[in-house]
């Protein structure tokens, strides 16, 4: 195919492995978002004449895609019913074991991310699981990382939990005629998470840093991590004329620290300790949110934006705490290139970024995935506003965002579309289409809420992705990557290849995105298992669990960027539970895997 080069490859192959070299490249090194760089390899394949002009677009409209799309928005319409908080209220104690309500959050976790978006469940959880942590006196920190790994497990084991289950039933029905059907991931799925779930909380939540510690246990919460946020000095204040290093007293009284002034927009080198204060200027603090109120009425300050709000605020003002996950509006962005105040109507008060100072004006700063946000907005404003940024509130939920006369229809819709499915009488995407439709038609999701609710950037990923994957393997890309791991194996048996399968696609998806890496482990596996003669089904199987199972690191999955910040957590303290869980995973899953696909 195409001009051949040297002795082994053509010039597709070579083009398709170079471009697939270049992306891996990019995502790794995270400076561009990795739907952007998807799409613009397609268009380079394009336009090398490496993807048929006839399929440029085709990844769109597969189902794999549109069944991502469908499944938020549905998860979407679970949450917004409190069909699914209803049941989490009526189940946390948070009075219970340490080792029993990691065994019972992590359980109703994974049971959730089996029927939702596992990303949907650890939002729902997560700010439950940290009001838990707050009543039993324990640091968020040893409970965080567990119930993320659970939801993640918890995916396995149907076919609307995760993407890359997504994926693979699609591409078997392109490459065998018949895809998965909903629960063909259970019997293997449901036995890796339920081991792995035991696993987390009998001995994992024991390795996580600084957690087990009972010194240190109270520093992995997210509330020790103090903000950076910055208070306005207006006329009339008793900062007025004052030396920074003479406020020494009273922000130790409100158990703050000021750490900086910013006069005409410019903040002054150093702390600008000697510098004296006049009505204008900005003063840079570092605390609690509490502490940050506290200094805020003992200095007579203002909040940035205060008076705007005040205006605006028909029901008073309130602060919330929100965590940025991977490819929120707000991620790659600052709060002033957003217009968040005058556009939204709310201020980004300050920023905490696991204990890193930065020098930037709160509002010019660049947001990271994993910073946690403290906003001040009107109060009727916040929860939209939270949800406009694609951002998650670190708070109680369920006081006014649900409608719990509707949890019934939500929960019976649902149910109703999957038992549809699940019996072959309604193409899945017709089902969850169906059920969507039904909530928007019900209120349960408002018609405006609906495209807030895809992750467009995983639609554009899996649509770029998926002609450049066909491509690669028209070529005979893959059937070479296929025989490089079956030369590297020879002599060995079918289950030792599909062992190392496995590890292989693990730790692509602990470094890239799972579904990038499914789309190209998919048809690698189809190829190992014809050129071995065996199923097919076993290999496809083991990329569907290993691709999912991402727990080295803050990047692997976004369910791992989310905790990052308020469980406190660096980006070394993943592996430690990761790495065991991980290896567990592949010991348990290799053997389920020949027992329920024979080779």
């Amino acid at each position: 195919m195409g001009l051949e080069i040297g002795f082994f490859m053509s010039f597709d192959q070579i083009a398709l492995f170079s471009l697939f070299g270049l992306v891996f490249v990019f995502l790794l090194w995270g400076r561009f978002r990795y739907d952007l760089v998807a799409f613009c390899a397609l268009l380079i394949a394009l336009l090398l004449g490496l993807v048929p002009k006839e399929d440029a677009f085709s990844g769109f409209g597969h189902p794999a895609t549109v069944i991502v799309a469908l499944v938020l928005i549905v998860s979407r319409g679970l949450i917004n019913s409190g069909a699914i908080d209803v049941l989490t209220r009526h189940l946390i104690d948070p009075a219970r074991g340490l080792p029993g309500h990691i065994s019972l959050i992590g359980g109703l976790g994974g049971l959730l991310s089996g029927f939702m978006n596992n990303v949907a469940a650890l939002a729902l959880l997560m700010p439950v699981e940290i009001q838990a942590s707050k009543r039993a006196g324990r640091a968020v920190g040893l409970t965080l990382m567990p119930l993320a790994f659970a939801t993640i497990l918890g995916g396995l084991f149907t076919l609307i939990g995760t993407p890359p289950n997504i994926i693979i039933a699609a591409f078997r029905e392109q490459a065998l005629g018949q895809p998965f059907a909903m629960f063909d991931f259970a019997p293997v799925g449901l036995i890796c998470a339920v081991v792995g779930i035991a696993f987390i909380a009998l001995v994992g939540w024991r390795l996580i840093p600084r957690a087990g510690n009972g010194g240190d246990g109270e520093k992995a919460g997210f509330e020790i991590e103090n903000y950076i946020a910055e208070l306005l000095v207006p006329e009339g204040s008793g900062a007025v004329g004052q030396r920074i290093a003479d406020l020494d007293d009273t922000a130790e009284e409100a158990d703050a620290a000021l750490i900086g002034l910013v006069r005409n927009g410019k903040r002054k080198p150093g702390r600008a300790r000697l510098e004296e204060i006049a009505a204008g200027d900005i003063l840079v603090v570092e605390a609690r949110p509490d502490a940050i109120d506290r200094l805020r009425g003992l200095l007579t300050l203002e909040y940035a934006g205060e008076e705007y709000h005040a205006k605006a605020a028909a029901g008073g003002m309130s602060l919330i705490e929100v965590v940025v996950p991977r490819d929120a509006r707000i991620d790659g962005r600052s709060a002033l290139s957003l217009g968040l105040l005058y556009r939204q109507g709310v201020t980004l008060l300050g920023v905490s970024r696991q204990g890193r100072k930065f020098r930037n004006r709160v509002r010019k700063l660049p947001i990271e995935a994993g910073d946690v946000l403290l906003l001040l907005g009107p109060s009727e404003r916040l929860s939209d506003v939270t949800q406009w940024l694609g951002c998650l509130p670190l708070a109680e939920r369920g006081l006014s965002v649900t409608q719990r006369s509707k949890a019934l229809p939500a929960a019976l819709i649902f149910a109703a579309a999957i038992a549809l499915a699940s019996f072959g009488l309604v193409y899945l995407p017709v089902a969850l289409a169906c059920a969507a439709v039904l909530y928007v038609l019900l209120n349960i999701v408002p018609l405006r809420e609906v495209y807030d609710q895809i992750e467009w950037p995983v639609v554009v990923l899996l649509g770029s992705m998926i002609p450049l994957g066909s491509a690669l393997e028209q070529a005979g890309g893959t059937g070479l990557i296929a025989s490089g791991i079956i030369t590297l194996t020879d002599g060995y048996t079918a289950p030792v290849v599909l062992a190392l399968l496995m590890v292989v696609t693990m730790t692509l998806s602990d470094v890239l995105n799972n579904t990038a890496t499914t789309v190209i482990a998919a048809p690698i596996a189809i190829e190992i298992a014809q050129t071995l003669q065996v199923n097919p089904d076993a290999f496809l199987m083991g990329v569907a669990i290993s691709a999912s199972c991402a727990f080295l690191t803050p990047i692997g999955h976004k369910n791992n960027t989310l905790i990052m910040g308020p469980g406190g957590y660096a980006f070394g303290d993943y592996w430690r539970m990761g790495l065991p869980l991980e290896l567990i995973v592949i010991a348990v899953a290799v053997p389920s895997i020949l027992f329920f696909w024979p080779l």
